[in-house]
């Protein structure tokens, strides 16, 4: 987007609504849409001039205003043509300029309200759900055998079956994870998106949360940990139906294979490298703006660095050198750990989890080629609906990483100039 005539001083400027969140953080000020996703971090004295330019003054007068007050220069002709850039502006000395908000696409659930959904995060949830969690926490103690272990997986001698009924299990306990987000973020009068995502060689549901910008920073937790806050309390309710409501034994594995696919959502989290949910609580509390991009920036630094060491050449600039000194300590340490991080889980699923997906595959091709020509047509049937399940989620894995990375896809033109 461009403006429609050259900025200047004398220019006049009506702003969209805006929120402008100090964040906890005297020296800088958040300023973003929610509604278009968009959001900055700006000098505070910066933020003073969009809050001035927002009540309409002329660009000039800001200019003088704040350089007379606070002895500074401030360049707001610059500052403005920044905001018609992201859509912040409406009119620009008279002239409608175009709402990007119009092609942006529209959140998930949006008749959710805050209403709807604010009890689910007050005091009396939070006290339930710390009893039901400690209940649990008792009744392991008495009955260890109720940690799920991985045998609880395979609830049926048919390998294909277990994997449909797993696979449909964990798409609802993954489900409710999400819509907790989702259902965070509108308690806080946000809008949020549910979507496919990659992680490494994971395909993921993720909630887009990003208009949570617009709320003061402690209230941001709520959203990074509501998504673990459900599967906990839904794990704790389970062991506690296993433990004391004796179901049958057919129930009871189906009970303890969802136990099992719950408890295993928890950890996942924990993988900071991959910008799981708790990479953002990482995020926020050592107040870094893009923990993850800046520390992978600092990472390729480094390599390019050591290459040059060892050809001699000149050495890179270092990324980290325009961040404040807490952000760079932060990145900097972020970044030695997450290489050997993202090698490690890569490593792992190259040398496990492939060679069992593969061997799997070839499972399932046999027991289909042998119900098709005289063997046992339900070993067949089994093995037909473990090839649909596994070959629907790689075949979405790789859509969604094509669509995730289109320029990695792009087709290249010989011609110079030419795309």
């Amino acid at each position: 987007m461009t403006a429609p005539a050259a900025v200047d001083s004398t220019g006049t400027l009506l702003l969209r609504p805006l929120s402008i969140q100090g964040d906890d953080d005297p020296d800088s000020v958040i300023v973003g849409r929610p509604e278009l996703g968009e959001f900055v971090s700006l000098p505070a004295l910066y933020g003073k001039a969009v809050e001035l330019l927002g009540d309409g003054l002329p660009i000039g007068v800001v200019q003088r205003r704040i350089e007379d007050e606070h002895d500074v220069e401030l360049d707001v002709v610059q500052l403005v043509e920044a905001l018609v850039d992201l859509g912040f502006v409406a009119q620009l000395n008279g002239v409608d300029l175009p709402d990007p908000a119009d092609k942006a696409p529209p959140p998930h659930l949006p008749w959710l309200a805050e209403r709807h959904v604010r009890w689910i995060f007050g005091r009396p949830m939070g006290v339930l759900c710390a009893v039901v969690v400690g209940a649990a926490v008792v009744t392991l103690f008495g009955r260890p055998d109720l940690v799920p272990v991985y045998h609880d997986f395979f609830w049926s001698d048919y390998i294909g079956l277990t994997t449909l009924v797993n696979t449909a299990m964990f798409s609802v306990v993954i489900s409710l994870h999400e819509l907790m987000h989702l259902a965070a973020a509108r308690s806080l009068g946000t809008p949020a998106r549910i979507g496919f995502g990659t992680r490494l060689h994971n395909l993921v549901v993720q909630t887009d949360v990003t208009a949570i910008w617009s709320v003061p920073r402690r209230s941001r937790y709520r959203v990074y940990l509501a998504g673990t806050y459900c599967d906990l309390f839904l794990l704790a309710i389970l062991l506690l139906v296993l433990g004391h409501a004796n179901p049958p034994e057919g129930l009871a594995a189906l009970l303890r294979a969802l136990a099992l696919v719950t408890m295993l959502s928890v950890p996942i989290q924990l993988h900071v490298y991959m910008r799981t949910d708790f990479y953002f609580v990482l995020a926020d509390l050592l107040r870094c703006r893009n923990l993850f991009g800046d520390g992978l920036g600092y990472a390729r630094y480094l390599l390019r660095r050591a290459a040059a060491v060892v050809n001699r050449a000149r050495p890179p600039a270092d990324p980290s050198a325009e961040l404040s000194a807490h952000e760079r300590r932060a990145v900097r340490i972020y970044a030695v750990l997450l290489v050997p991080a993202a090698t490690v889980a890569l490593g792992t699923f190259a040398i496990y989890t492939l060679p069992i997906i593969v061997s799997s595959l070839l499972q399932a091709l046999v027991a289909v080629w042998g119900g098709l020509n005289g063997g046992s047509v339900l070993q067949g049937v089994d093995g037909g609906l473990f090839l649909l399940v596994e070959g629907g989620i790689q075949t979405l894995f790789v859509i969604t990483f094509v669509r995730s990375h289109p320029h990695w896809f792009r087709r290249r033109s010989v011609v110079p100039g030419v795309r």
